[in-house]
């Protein structure tokens, strides 16, 4: 229950809990619509897939110089306002008959710039409401709500959009005014630096934090490997199940549904398995086998579409589970808490900033070899040359283990470097 790990973590997993059910909606209706309603390329879906991370090379690290100076949770509720508008446009474009792909990257771009935000403050929540030695355990229910809105957010997504079409979008964007009220009832938190430090000393303190750090720099290197692969199976997994395989609206949600039963699994067992084995191997072996997995799609047609994605990502998302249950706490551990918030956008501007290049590499592909091999063929290559990409990641995450035995934490050192 929420309250076991106070009242701060319980309105925080509650607001976080029903925003991430709405996420889920749009991320399967807008490349639904794409596909079914304005008839897009892969192309197209690559561009608009782009747009998803498009601002995290381009705000990322200005974002953490700013929330650092900022109210945290204000800005988390300003963040939640902006993107239930960014998502209420889209609707409204429709029923004004200005719905195109230029409004659907525009609008998606803006839910990622106001995201990039709102992460930054969301890392750093967790660490200054919860108590050290509770930081998996609160991480866990997270990834948990995170993988049960995925569990249950395909089938729902699916079943409202067969109701109410677009409008369906109506959902996510009431998700974030409860979010936005959790995050109000919610005590400030965080520590604000002074705003007399220089803009450019404290961009350039969050990269040299990550990869001074020789934890961290392991981190920031598979998280860019894995990044540069696994984009390109997520763009492209519609196209193979809507134009590849044929599958439907309703069979697609409910298989993605079955599917993140395996990611729910992942992330109550991280933490017994981390306990066993330790965060950093824990993170490195769920790198490998993240990846692999993947390679189960190219089982479809020869076996059933439906049970080959849902199985496929099933172990797809189990891995991922334990992959993000574990990489928070070991990079928190490395920090001073002042610094939290430039290292994060930091981090993230690093892994996430290759993740608009690999979408659109990955709808360019398809497009491009969809002559030669046809759709299915095109899909399949693709998304099988993207996993095999992101397994790499296992060689800079395999040593991270045994830096964390021999090396002690250097958040005092990362607290004195600003």
């Amino acid at each position: 229950m929420p309250g076991s790990l106070g009242r701060e973590f319980g309105l925080y997993w509650s607001g976080q809990t029903v925003s991430l059910l709405g996420d889920r909606i749009t991320v399967f209706v807008v490349p639904t619509l794409m596909i079914f309603v304005l008839h897009a390329s892969a192309l197209e879906v690559g561009i608009v897939a782009m747009a998803q991370y498009l601002g995290i090379p381009l705000l990322g690290p200005i974002a953490g110089v700013l929330v650092d100076r900022w109210d945290k949770r204000l800005t988390m509720v300003v963040c939640d306002l902006v993107r239930l508008v960014a998502v209420g446009v889209i609707p409204v474009a429709y029923w004004c008959g200005v719905l195109s792909t230029p409004v659907l990257f525009v609008c998606v771009a803006l839910i990622s710039g106001a995201t990039i935000f709102f992460n930054i403050g969301y890392l750093v929540a967790v660490p200054t409401t919860v108590p050290q030695d509770r930081l998996v355990r609160a991480y866990s229910r997270l990834e948990g709500s995170s993988t049960v809105s995925e569990v249950a957010g395909p089938s729902i997504a699916a079943g409202l959009y067969h109701l109410l079409g677009v409008a369906s979008l109506l959902v996510d964007a009431a998700s974030y005014l409860v979010s936005a009220a959790c995050l109000r009832a919610m005590k400030p938190w965080g520590v604000t630096t002074g705003e007399r430090v220089p803009v450019r000393s404290r961009l350039m303190l969050g990269f040299r934090l990550n990869w001074a750090d020789p934890v961290l720099r392991r981190v920031v290197l598979a998280a860019v490997v894995l990044n540069s692969g696994g984009p390109v199976f997520v763009t492209v997994l519609p196209v193979l199940a809507y134009q590849g395989l044929g599958v439907s609206v309703g069979v697609f949600g409910a298989a993605m549904s079955a599917a993140a039963v395996g990611a729910v699994l992942g992330a109550l067992a991280a933490p017994r398995i981390s306990d066993r084995l330790g965060l950093g191997r824990t993170m490195a072996w769920a790198l490998l086998l993240h990846c692999l997995v993947g390679l189960g799609v190219l089982a479809a047609p020869a076996l059933p579409a439906a049970p080959v994605i849902g199985v496929t990502f099933g172990c797809y998302g189990f891995f991922m589970s334990c992959i993000n249950v574990c990489s928070a706490p070991i990079r928190q551990s490395r920090m001073a808490a002042e610094n939290q918030g430039v290292m994060h956008a930091a981090f993230r501007t690093a892994t996430w900033g290759v993740i608009p290049l690999a979408a659109l590499a990955g709808g360019s592909a398809v497009t491009l070899l969809t002559p030669a091999l046809g759709v299915l063929g095109a899909a399949q290559a693709v998304m099988a040359g993207g996993t095999l990409l992101a397994a790499f990641s296992f060689l800079p995450a395999s040593g991270i283990q045994a830096r964390m035995d021999r090396a002690e934490p250097r958040a005092h050192l990362a607290g004195s470097a600003s």
